[in-house]
């Protein structure tokens, strides 16, 4: 047992031990070889939270709610949507005190074990009118457990790309991370789009559904293996004990750098917010005005996730030449103008209203692209990788957590101009916290 920073280490595990022998000839990771873990890492957990939030709307309604109202049976949906949010931190906090007590490799693996084993078993969920309330009461549970795994497959991985990528590159080395979300939603989307297209409606009723969620399963798998493949590198290790990559207590990071965490959510909110207003909510919106067909919508949306790809990829471009925190700011202002304009668009007709997807993917790609870690630089060298995963636990918790189920039940008693109130309360909270960033560092500076 060695001492880290103060914090008691566990000798490595087998597991790790192992790993690191295969990877001897690979202890020098390049910054294209954690890009690809971290492409593949992200993917697969935006996979699976999309595979809910879609579910959300074409599925859970009538199978676990059917004694709702087609609206309510989706907000009620929407609201267990948000328990992933509410546990992530929590997953986060008990994952660090796995890794700190056994090992990277162990927490990787439990982690992403249970993340795919949560999501596969909603597919064998029975039904309410099979099983009653407890059937709602396990989507609950496995909700809750997705949230966990989340928090806890936190790797580092974005933290060690950011230390090994060249100075000038950084905005671009750090946009690659946030791939994963258009890359998971164009295969969840795509997946829903073939199986509600080729199925009747009974037998996408019945077991189409869930095919998505036991895909999930195998995904995780892989992006298990990609993932160890790096976390077990003599390089990762090497940086772990310099105090770069260190797991710190919740509360020891609360306590001393607290500050610093809720600066950094509350500077992504804009897109945050954005995140599922784009997403999940237009699939919900759309779907209950039946204005358009659920297949029209997921293709249009599919487009929309290719335009995000090249977004986020523009991003790191921007970043690299105006700063990540200029770009930040900027991208918040042009959510703004185009709150206003979400009305008049979603209420408009199809051209209008594809516009309104296809407009708010490429500005979530620009948004999104630098969301992760831009105030981050912020925290001692020792809080970076656990204050790194706090930031966006809550990020994801303040801005994008409760959207879908807020932006539908206002927007339903009140209209879509509370689609807009909501994306511009994200943006003035974006503006004051890099505003607030930016005095920090001229402080500093003095």
């Amino acid at each position: 047992m060695s001492m880290t920073a103060g914090f008691p280490r566990a000798s490595s595990t087998s597991l790790e031990h192992d790993a690191r022998l295969t990877t001897a000839d690979h202890s020098k990771v390049a910054p294209g070889e954690i890009a690809i873990g971290v492409v593949i890492g992200r993917a697969s957990e935006y996979f699976d939270f999309f595979v809910y939030g879609i579910a959300s709307v074409l599925i859970f309604p009538q199978v676990f709610f059917p004694f709702l109202t087609r609206l309510e049976g989706i907000l009620a949906a929407f609201v267990i949507f948000s328990f992933a949010f509410i546990a992530r931190p929590f997953g986060t906090a008990l994952f660090m005190a796995v890794q700190r007590r056994w090992g990277r490799a162990a927490k990787l693996t439990v982690a992403l074990f249970l993340l795919g084993t949560a999501t596969a078993g909603i597919a064998f969920l029975p039904t309410f009118n099979t099983l009653g309330g407890r059937a709602i009461i396990l989507l609950a549970v496995f909700r809750c457990l997705q949230g966990l795994a989340t928090g806890g497959a936190w790797d580092g991985l974005p933290s060690l790309l950011a230390l090994n990528a060249p100075q000038e590159r950084r905005g671009w080395y750090a946009m690659l991370g946030q791939l994963g979300a258009p890359i998971g939603f164009l295969l969840a989307g795509g997946l829903f789009l073939y199986l509600h297209t080729n199925l009747s409606a009974d037998d996408f009723s019945d077991w189409g559904w869930r095919y998505p969620f036991y895909v999930a399963f195998a995904i995780n798998v892989v992006a298990l293996f990609a993932r160890l493949r790096l976390v077990v590198t003599h390089e990762y290790t090497r940086l772990l004990e310099e105090g770069e990559l260190e797991p710190i207590p919740a509360t020891t990071l609360i306590r001393q750098q607290g500050y610093n965490v809720f600066l950094g959510a509350f500077a992504a909110l804009a897109s945050y917010a954005l995140f599922h207003l784009v997403t999940i909510f237009p699939l919900s919106w759309l779907a209950l005005q039946s204005t358009q067909s659920i297949d029209a919508i997921l293709s249009i949306q599919i487009v929309g996730a290719f335009l995000g790809i090249l977004g986020t990829m523009a991003s790191g471009w921007l970043a690299d030449r105006i700063g990540r925190r200029n770009t930040l700011g900027a991208l918040a202002c042009l959510i703004g103008v185009f709150s206003l304009c979400t009305p008049w668009l979603l209420d408009g007709g199809t051209a209008a209203q594809d516009a309104f997807i296809l407009v708010g993917f490429i500005l979530l790609g620009l948004s999104y692209g630098q969301a992760s870690g831009t105030v981050t630089a912020n925290f001692n060298r020792r809080f970076r990788y656990t204050g790194a995963a706090f930031t966006a636990d809550f990020a994801w918790l303040f801005g994008a957590a409760f959207a879908p189920v807020v932006a539908l039940s206002l927007s339903a008693r009140f209209g879509l101009v509370a689609v807009s109130i909501y994306l511009l309360s994200g943006v003035a909270c974006t503006l004051l916290a890099l505003r607030i960033n930016r005095s920090l560092e001229l402080q500093t500076r003095d």
